[in-house]
């Protein structure tokens, strides 16, 4: 296997870099990233190597604003960075890979499941511990009394626990993310879901991911019982759910057949 440093376009002109787990193997797997991440944190170097275990090649990239990335990092954005997906798999489009699987964890889940239902061209999906309810999660970032605080300032800074700046969130990136429908992009035709959540997630609740569970046709849902959202204890039981979905090549033709089915797991 090779590993090799890759740089590709985005549509704004942004370069998106990434790092190409080459087994020689067309069949190729794309793992996203959340917020404020980077392709070198966990889970998403475990699974790129994981796959690359078993003969597939994966790709592993920082949105737009992130890690060695160009662009400015923006709060919301999940349809800017579902383009940037898009830029990435139209690259390997051209160099004769076949996108197998996209991969997305935390707000990277949200993008995939926003890619797969704008674009239709990649038929299995992995929502790792997406948030299925946008509006929630702010007040922990951003504090009490946003909405008010933004519409008065235009902007609100956000300090890391050290008190160092982290980022700004302007009112339209607010909006972006207040505006963005998860439920609109879950009519997923002719594609296979998995949901993986850990039942201790302090980030994004386990109930999101029964949402998901409720609310997409061709569903699977595995909660990972103790984890963390990142799985950090758990990054062995992450792999395998993930894995046994990616390997099972029946199991998006079938999903494709017949009826919906939901099958759930905890583990």
């Amino acid at each position: 296997t090779v590993q090799t440093k890759v740089v590709i376009p985005n549509h704004h002109g942004e370069k998106l870099v990434g790092i190409l787990h080459d087994t020689g193997s067309k069949e190729l797997v794309i793992v996203c990233h959340g917020i404020k991440s980077m392709k070198e944190r966990i889970p998403m170097i475990s699974l790129a190597t994981a796959i690359e275990n078993i003969g597939m090649s994966a790709f592993r990239f920082d949105f737009a604003g992130n890690g060695e990335s160009e662009g400015s990092f923006r709060y919301g954005n999940y349809r800017r960075e579902a383009e940037d997906l898009r830029a990435v798999v139209q690259h390997f489009n051209g160099t004769d890979h076949v996108i197998t699987t996209i991969i997305g964890h935390s707000k990277g889940g949200n993008v995939v499941l926003l890619y797969a239902a704008k674009y239709h061209d990649v038929h299995r999906v992995v929502n790792i511990s997406g948030r299925f309810d946008l509006e929630k999660g702010i007040e922990g970032r951003l504090g009490k009394n946003f909405l008010e605080r933004i519409e008065s300032t235009g902007f609100i800074d956000v300090y890391g626990k050290s008190g160092k700046f982290q980022y700004r969130v302007t009112k339209e990136s607010l909006m972006d993310r207040l505006f963005t429908d998860v439920r609109a992009a879950l009519i997923l035709e002719n594609c296979r879901i998995l949901t993986v959540h850990g039942s201790m997630d302090q980030i994004v609740p386990v109930k999101d991911a029964l949402k998901f569970d409720k609310n997409i046709a061709n569903h699977e849902l595995r909660i990972i019982e103790g984890a963390d959202h990142e799985y950090t204890l758990h990054q062995k039981e992450l792999v395998q759910v993930v894995l046994d979905f990616i390997r099972d090549q029946n199991q998006c033709n079938d999903g494709m057949k017949h009826s919906p089915s939901h099958v759930r797991g905890r583990l």
